[in-house]
């Protein structure tokens, strides 16, 4: 038997339908956005800020906070970088603290029923945000003009890039 994936993706269609279930965030799933600075601009509703800055500091608590929860998601911007990292980490730091305390492999130390499922979201805030911006049970805080202005910058760099390539 193959080893198991210490975590999953989910898209933003299912965390949204997840939200939408009625089920109580940060009891039944809980969503925690890794982003720094780039938090400003809006988040998703009911999110747990743990910038990954300070991520390493902060594994301690966030484990035990939320070790009865049965989903945790994981997210950062795009999701490509930090969101993965901080997921693993904390798959990770779970196993070898299960397995600490019983012994064994975290596969058997944790019953079935109480299993917790760690995800990534598929394309991070950004795309959350592109697709449920206007709703408000989904994204709140959410700025126009933040989101203008990244996607500004991204065009002149990406202009600035040109003009070097030009150059050579």
């Amino acid at each position: 038997m193959s080893p198991q994936p210490l975590f999953r993706y989910i898209t933003s269609k299912e965390l949204a339908e997840l939200i939408k279930s009625g089920k109580e965030p940060r009891k039944d799933y809980v969503v925690i956005d890794v982003r720094d600075e780039d938090f400003a601009g809006g988040n998703i509703v009911n999110c747990l800020p743990s910038p990954s800055k300070t991520f390493e500091d902060t594994l301690d608590s966030l484990l035990k906070d939320t070790k009865d929860v049965p989903k945790v998601i994981f997210h950062c911007a795009l999701s490509q970088q930090r969101g993965p990292w901080a997921a693993l980490r904390y798959a990770r730091r779970r196993k070898a603290d299960a397995e600490v305390t019983t012994g064994t492999d975290a596969a058997k130390a944790e019953p079935q029923e109480g299993k917790q499922e760690i995800f990534v979201l598929e394309g991070g805030f950004t795309k959350f945000q592109q697709d449920f911006k206007d709703d408000p049970q989904l994204v709140e805080k959410w700025d126009k003009e933040i989101w203008e202005e990244e996607t500004w910058e991204e065009e002149e760099q990406d202009r600035d890039e040109e003009v070097w390539a030009l150059d050579d």
